[in-house]
């Protein structure tokens, strides 16, 4: 199964590396036809105007909404941005999932922090996965198919799934625990199936 990291900007080294190993074959996406042959697409942390912007110069942008109506795509903090249909903000999105995201919800860079948390859905359920928040966004509205998957203990939401899409507030690229990884291989997996 051959997996694609958007490669513009951003943390998608991090990605490639969680992702080979659990010994999936990575492809570093720039370009429209790199994304044929690919079971599933990451967007990476990074600054979602800027990699919204180099879609749209790269002539991505097209190419990463169709690729998204039939195979699996995660965005991590930025790419969770890009994914939502509404921001709040005038800046190019792909649409993809019905979420609204609050752009810098827990403040400036020095407001970052890190939380262990349950997250009963990956495998295995136990021990608690440790989230690194950076400039983190909020999922602050879900809706229409897509469901909330994973909330702070206050109840904001930090993860929402619509099927073969992911959307996560945090990086797990930063941490040794590949749970969230080959829980996004199982989606591309299933995608590639249908």
């Amino acid at each position: 199964m051959k997996i694609g990291v958007l490669a513009l900007q951003g943390d998608f080294r991090e990605h490639r590396i969680s992702l080979e190993k659990l010994g999936a074959d990575v492809t570093e996406v720039r370009l429209p036809q790199q994304l044929q042959d690919l079971s599933g697409l990451i967007l990476p942390g990074g600054e979602s105007t800027t990699i919204g912007k180099l879609l749209i110069a790269y002539e991505l942008m097209d190419a990463v909404r169709v690729f998204g109506q039939t195979k699996a795509v995660w965005g991590t903090c930025a790419g969770a941005i890009l994914m939502a249909k509404s921001v709040g903000a005038n800046q190019p999105l792909l649409e993809l999932m019905d979420i609204t995201v609050q752009r810098n919800a827990f403040g400036r860079q020095i407001d970052s922090f890190e939380i262990n948390l349950p997250v009963p859905f990956l495998t295995p359920p136990e021990p608690d996965y440790h989230l690194t928040f950076i400039r983190g966004p909020i999922i602050s509205e879900v809706y229409g198919n897509a469901q909330p998957l994973l909330s702070l203990p206050d109840g904001r939401i930090i993860a929402a799934q619509q099927g073969k899409l992911l959307a996560t507030s945090f990086h797990p690229e930063l941490t040794d625990d590949l749970r969230f990884h080959s829980y996004f291989l199982e989606l591309a997996k299933s995608a590639s199936v249908n």
